[in-house]
């Protein structure tokens, strides 16, 4: 996908070039560590594309996608510390590489940043801008409780679509409508690109539960069977506890406690499970229905054959990733 990969590139060379070295060091040296532990740069690229393709100049947009991307790297920030997660992108954390009052600090720094870089975009759509940034923090905000309220509360498959929806999939549909609306787009183009990628939101965390347990590490990029160790209830985890019954169901109560004795016995016996009951065709299926439906308001976009194709791609490299 060349376009998306033209603008990955001019996006990374636009964040090389401002700096995050400043007083109180203590304050932006972890700003800075963040910011250059790389990362795919999905959310602001997103925002980029979409000004491109509904004819913009997606260099009026480059304020507003490190906006984005510090924002997102704040929201890491802190639920590193709320997860007790010591590892990002193979690098200590924030509050394990300082401490957790510099994670928090920093982290609320990096908001006001990302709003100040925000306000940088253009004055005719600004005022629209904001309105669809406020909103985004806060249900990504809202999504974040509920994953927490979640960890030690019975939770049905709708409960977990509802907080996946709040806590990843809106923020994509941000990107793209921030995007949209510094290109001058239609009103309805721009609410069906917000709805194109909050329905791939929902595909792309499903499938990013699904490679969790099935992934192939070395492409996936992290170790698998984490969501398992840790009694996380993604939608495997849900559709199993649906499905099973007698002895496979008593094996999902034994094996999902707290402190197991042993973690890679714990994933093997929980993947055997999953893979008895067919999950994964089933978490295949929903991951199909929101990526249907992502094209389908893809499909009312007035955008020519090339740029819709750059978009349809975008979705492709989320969604078909190999295992």
């Amino acid at each position: 996908m060349k376009k998306f990969e033209k603008l990955t590139r001019e996006f990374n060379e636009f964040l090389a070039n401002e700096s995050f070295k400043r007083q109180p060091k203590e304050l932006y040296d972890p700003i800075d560590y963040t910011l250059k532990l790389g990362g795919k740069r999905i959310r602001p690229v997103m925002a980029l594309l979409a000004t491109d393709c509904f004819g913009g100049d997606y260099k009026d947009t480059l304020n507003a996608a490190l906006g984005i991307e510090i924002f997102h790297n704040f929201t890491l920030l802190h639920d590193d510390i709320m997860d007790d997660a010591p590892i990002r992108r193979g690098q200590p954390t924030v509050y394990q590489k300082w401490n957790s009052n510099i994670a928090i600090l920093s982290g609320d720094t990096m908001f006001a940043l990302a709003y100040e870089y925000i306000t940088n975009s253009s004055p005719d759509a600004l005022q629209k801008i904001l309105r669809v940034f406020n909103k985004t923090a806060i249900e990504v905000c809202e999504g974040q409780q509920y994953d927490m309220n979640y960890e030690t509360s019975e939770i049905c498959i709708d409960e977990y679509m509802r907080m996946i929806k709040l806590k990843t999939a809106v923020f994509l549909g941000a990107c793209l409508k921030i995007g949209a609306l510094i290109a001058g787009a239609e009103d309805k183009d721009v609410e069906n690109i917000y709805h194109f990628g909050e329905n791939l939101g929902i595909a792309f965390q499903l499938q990013d539960d699904l490679l969790d347990v099935f992934g192939n590490e070395d492409k996936f990029g992290k170790k698998t069977g984490g969501d398992i160790v840790t009694n996380k209830k993604t939608y495997l985890y849900l559709k199993a506890f649906e499905l099973a019954k007698g002895d496979d169901l008593k094996t999902l109560e034994e094996n999902f406690i707290q402190n197991h004795p042993n973690n890679e016995k714990k994933v093997e016996i929980i993947k055997s499970i999953y893979i008895k009951l067919n999950v994964a065709d089933y978490t295949h299926i929903e991951i199909g229905r929101y990526y249907n439906l992502a094209l389908q308001y893809l499909g009312k976009i007035s955008l020519n054959d090339d740029n819709s194709n750059d978009i349809k791609q975008l979705a492709e490299r989320l969604i078909k990733r190999d295992y």
